[in-house]
């Protein structure tokens, strides 16, 4: 297929894209038998006229980039997804573990339904989850110190570093506002990004909570690559070429 107009190719993405939600620009490149310089010039006119959205390599009709909400607004969304994301997570935790729970609203849900038979050790960031189990039968709660930040109710800062120098433990539960197959994982914000990829380094293995729609997603601080992680527990919104891309990397899909 030869398209020569401007207004021809712009057309054709757009229905790609409506059709698809995603596109390439080598798909896009042999579809319309142009160059891919030819296709990039095109994505930036349409981007430049808020029709969609670049990425890396191609086109979005959603946005690719997160952003930081207050943790009361995240809490309501995909409230369910979350809660069914915690229960499949609980089946990573065995007696006497030591875990870290990070902050954000769905390994929030973890602490929700954590109700161990066995002596647990959780260290945690958010302040939320502190409370959450401090009265828990079974659960020892270490808080690591800092400064609070009121959107996340969760604390930055060297000191709770400095605390995690000298401490390890075996699984850390962490969410995410974005999961690239190039750029990793990311959050939304740049000051706790120090203290995530911390929490990484301090555990023997990481288990990544998300529902789906974070796939595809960057957020602006980088927290950690893929090869990093050993678990991506999520919900049956995923797709099966997700799970693929995943199971590839080496990494434990679970579906909740």
């Amino acid at each position: 297929m030869v398209i020569r107009s401007m207004a021809e190719r712009h057309q054709l993405i757009l229905q790609q894209l409506k059709e698809y939600g995603r596109v390439t620009i080598q798909e896009l490149s042999d579809l319309m038998d142009v160059s891919g310089v030819t296709i990039r010039k095109d994505l930036k006119v349409l981007e430049d006229k808020s029709l969609i959205f670049r990425t890396r390599g191609g086109g979005s009709l959603a946005n690719p980039y997160a952003y930081e909400k207050p943790v009361d607004e995240k809490a309501l969304i995909k409230a369910e997804e979350k809660q069914k994301i915690a229960k499949a997570a609980l089946t990573l935790i065995n007696p006497h573990d030591s875990i870290i729970i990070g902050s954000g609203t769905t390994v929030f849900e973890l602490a929700r339904c954590l109700y161990p038979s066995k002596p647990l050790t959780v260290i945690t960031p958010a302040v939320k989850v502190a409370q959450e189990l401090s009265n828990r039968a079974h659960v020892e709660v270490l808080q690591l110190g800092g400064l609070i930040r009121p959107n996340s109710y969760s604390v930055v800062g060297s000191q709770a570093e400095r605390m995690l120098e000298n401490l390890s433990c075996g699984l850390l539960f962490i969410g995410v506002d974005g999961i690239d197959f190039d750029f990793g994982l990311s959050i939304s914000n740049l000051i706790e990004t120090s203290l995530n990829q911390k929490m990484i380094e301090t555990a023997q293995h990481v288990a990544v909570m998300a529902d789906w729609s974070k796939i595809g997603k960057r957020g602006i601080g980088k927290i950690g690559d893929l090869d990093q992680v050993h678990y991506f527990v999520t919900d049956s919104g995923i797709s099966s070429e997700a799970v693929q891309l995943l199971e590839d990397r080496g990494i434990k899909v679970l579906i909740g």
